[in-house]
């Protein structure tokens, strides 16, 4: 005669939810050893043929070899502005831009922070031995790419003849990217062009070796730019190595790597890590990369640095 064991209601409702509980287990588990969700990080770069571009793709190489379940892309943009607003906007996880091209004060909360200050730009002004521009003054009148919409290019150009009072009409105004502005001054549709970017720009490099172009020295005007504008402008030198043309002095200005906000601490930690630990890898893709260093990193005003970044450089402060 088989034995039934009762058991009371209470103690057989707790028996029921363990045995359910067992049986949805291996399900658990086998969930929990499922690969992680791909993390997507778009770089927001400029023309293929500029500095950003060449630093981004080297960038996304490295993120993909060695970080599990990242996949990077860059994407193709007009540069320092139209990057801040697709990170801004959630568009881009990543983005290079100039520091002048940054709102005063950043957003409350912040939408985006740096990861690091990478290189410097040089403001190159670039035209024709028969132009007759030899002085920013000579561009009166003159037909001139001030750089494309949304770009860093045009923030610091416009910022420039403002101050050395060629504003409004007293320039004829085109605002070409670098590769449309080469070929107008190769074409002969424009008597100038302005192009921000790190030595040496590679479209620069291919005009001068292509045929005869002069570098206007814009030394004198970093001191009244960064007057009307404090905190970021300084003078550098072309030397006659990177163009193959008389040397020249020029603005600079600052450039950072950027991130959304919201992107996870430890995430971001590994993205500074593997930029500062690959630097020779990053400066084979182009030799601007090889200024990058933790001591000059830190200085990214007035935006701030992302936690992640932070602990990474908290973590290696000798």
């Amino acid at each position: 005669m088989q034995r039934v064991i009762r058991i009371p209601g209470r103690r057989r409702d707790a028996v029921l939810a363990v045995l359910l509980l067992a049986m949805a287990l291996p399900g658990l588990t086998g969930c929990q050893h499922g690969p992680p969700p791909t993390v997507q990080i778009r770089i927001a770069t400029g023309s293929p043929t500029a500095v950003y571009y060449a630093f981004g793709q080297s960038l996304a190489t490295i993120l993909n070899r060695e970080l599990p379940n990242v996949e990077a892309e860059v994407l193709v943009t007009a540069a320092s502005a139209e990057n801040i607003r697709l990170v801004n906007a959630g568009e881009a996880e990543l983005g290079f831009t100039q520091a002048d091209a940054l709102p005063a004060v950043p957003a409350t909360p912040p939408t985006m922070a740096a990861v690091a200050r990478v290189y410097d730009d040089l403001l190159h002004l670039v035209t024709t031995p028969t132009s007759g521009v030899r002085t920013l003054a000579d561009l009166r009148g003159q037909r001139v790419s001030v750089g494309a919409s949304g770009s860093g290019t045009e923030i610091t150009t416009s910022r420039l003849l403002d101050v050395a009072q060629l504003g409004g009409d007293a320039v004829r105004r085109e605002r070409l990217g670098l590769d449309d502005s080469v070929e107008a001054l190769h074409a002969g549709q424009i008597d100038a062009f302005f192009f921000s970017g790190g030595l040496p720009v590679g479209a620069v490099a291919t005009l001068a070796a292509q045929r005869r172009v002069h570098l206007v020295d814009l030394g004198e005007w970093s001191t009244p730019l960064r007057a009307q504008y404090p905190g970021f402008y300084v003078s550098r030198d072309v030397p006659r190595s990177v163009y193959g043309v008389d040397p020249v002095t020029t603005v600079a200005n600052p450039n950072y790597l950027i991130v959304r906000a919201d992107l996870p601490a430890g995430l971001v930690r590994d993205l500074t890590r593997l930029l500062m630990e690959r630097r020779q890898e990053l400066a084979s893709a182009h030799p601007a990369a090889g200024q990058l260093s933790p001591r000059s990193a830190i200085n990214t005003t007035p935006l701030p640095l992302h936690p992640g970044a932070v602990a990474w450089y908290n973590a290696v402060k000798p």
